[in-house]
């Protein structure tokens, strides 16, 4: 991205000068620990200044990407040319009125999850080990153990590609596996509003500990990784698919195919993102060779490879 006078102060007269980065690199800011330099980092700090700056992109053309806890994404190893405007801890307000929780889109799942369970609210346990942001879980509906964002959804305040404010609520989102609309349009999630049942906390955080218990046998959380690298193909499960094709523990440079559930690709140690990238694609060659059964990947690439 060249030097743009007019849009770095356009910027600064918005965000406070802490927030703005230059040259960041993406590794930080991604679960794989992988990823080259953003040109522009924005650390966005309310709603209006995301509106604000979207509407100034859409006029002036200026290429960005909206990031949350960068869970379910690959950033290519030489970077993104443009500008990442994160919504982080800046922009993760979180409000409960009576049984419906209004978060702000930078929330993490597992933050909202606590706060429903310490209010007695139950829906959203299956949420409180998946670690990426409220926001992007409700763009993938995101879900684990037969919970789903779909199932819990009342309202989603988006913004469009003019910087526009747009309510959508649950049948409008057109959730499916995996997608919602958001997928298909150029929205930005900003903020949700919860529907969940009362039920006694005790309950609540003993299914949401039951479910960690879980996830900490059956996962490899020990190691960085975008979580479940493949969507679940229709009739089979991915990871048992790349088990039965022979693929557990092959690896590229370092990244590998976790040996604890092969659904998993994890970076061992300082895997790139060409090695991700080379895997993924070695993993969907052969899965298809041997089985007829093509994988469709769920982690996203960014930027330059």
């Amino acid at each position: 991205m060249r030097e743009n006078t007019a849009m770095l102060d356009y910027i600064g007269e918005r965000i406070p000068p802490e927030n703005i980065l230059r040259a960041e690199p993406m590794s930080r800011h991604t679960s794989f620990r992988i990823g080259g330099e953003a040109d522009l980092f924005v650390k966005v700090p309310s709603i209006q200044a995301l509106s604000e700056l979207i509407r100034y992109f859409a006029q002036t053309g200026q290429e960005y990407y909206v990031v949350g806890r960068g869970t379910n994404l690959l950033v290519g190893d030489k970077g993104y040319r443009g500008v990442i405007l994160h919504l982080g801890e800046e922009m993760s307000q979180i409000k409960v009125d009576g049984k419906r929780i209004i978060a702000q889109a930078g929330a993490s799942l597992p933050k909202v999850a606590q706060v429903a369970a310490a209010h007695g609210l139950s829906g959203l346990e299956f949420a409180a080990g998946i670690p990426g942001s409220i926001g992007g879980g409700v763009v993938m509906n995101a879900g684990a153990y037969d919970g789903e964002m779909k199932q819990v959804v009342k309202n989603v305040l988006v913004i469009n590609q003019y910087g526009e404010e747009m309510n959508l609520d649950n049948d409008t989102m057109e959730f499916g596996y995996r997608t919602s609309i958001i997928k298909d349009r150029p929205f930005v999630v900003a903020q949700i509003t919860l529907e969940l049942q009362e039920k006694p906390k005790e309950e609540v955080e003993a299914l949401m500990e039951d479910l960690a218990k879980r996830r900490r046998e059956k996962q490899p959380l020990e190691y960085p990784s975008a979580g479940s690298t493949f969507k679940r193909p229709e009739g089979y499960f991915a990871g048992k698919l790349i088990m039965d094709a022979g693929l557990r523990g092959l690896r590229v440079g370092d990244a590998q195919v976790s040996e604890k559930h092969c659904g998993f690709i994890i970076n061992i140690g300082h895997a790139t993102a060409e090695d991700v990238s080379e895997l993924m694609e070695e993993v969907q060659y052969r899965v298809k060779k041997q089985l007829g059964v093509r994988l469709e990947p769920e982690v996203i690439k960014l930027g330059e490879f």
